[in-house]
C-alpha cells in the first residue's frame, strides 16, 4: 500500500510504514516541504493511489464533502510521543491494511479502528 505522511505527523510514522513493506512519503520530502498544500497533497495522493496519514481535520472535512482525498487515515490519538504513536500503529497495522478493503475513510484513535463506509 502507498501513503504520504502529513507534514504534522512526524518523519519516523513514514519509516516505520516504509518497514512494514509499504511505500510511504513524507510531505516534508515534497519540493515545497511544509509549505505544500492541502489541495496540492490531495491531488499527489489521489494521482499515485496513495492514502493520506493526517491529524488536520480539513482532509476529513475535504473526504467527507468532495470525496477527496479519496482515501483516508485520520489519526485521532491526540497529542503523545513517537514512540506511543508508532506503538498504535504497529498494533494496528494489519487491521487498518484489511480495513481499507472495506473503506476509504478510516480513524485510528485511542479506542481502535473506526470504518466510515465508501461514499
Amino acid at each position: 500500500m502507498k501513503f504520504i505522511v502529513d507534514a504534522q505527523l512526524p518523519r519516523i510514522l513514514q519509516v516505520r510504514l516504509n518497514d512494514l513493506g509499504h511505500d510511504a512519503i513524507h510531505v516534508k520530502d515534497l519540493p515545497r516541504s511544509g509549505d505544500t498544500s492541502d489541495s496540492e497533497i490531495t491531488a499527489l495522493a489521489d494521482a499515485e493511489d496513495r492514502v493520506v496519514v493526517t491529524k488536520d481535520s480539513d482532509f476529513r472535512h475535504a473526504h467527507e464533502t468532495g470525496g477527496h482525498p479519496e482515501r483516508l487515515l485520520y489519526v485521532t490519538l491526540g497529542n503523545l510521543r513517537n514512540r506511543d504513536l508508532l506503538a498504535h500503529v504497529s498494533a494496528h497495522h494489519a487491521a487498518i491494511i484489511a480495513a481499507f478493503d472495506e473503506a476509504d475513510f478510516i480513524e485510528l484513535g485511542a479506542r481502535g479502528l473506526t470504518l466510515h463506509p465508501r461514499r
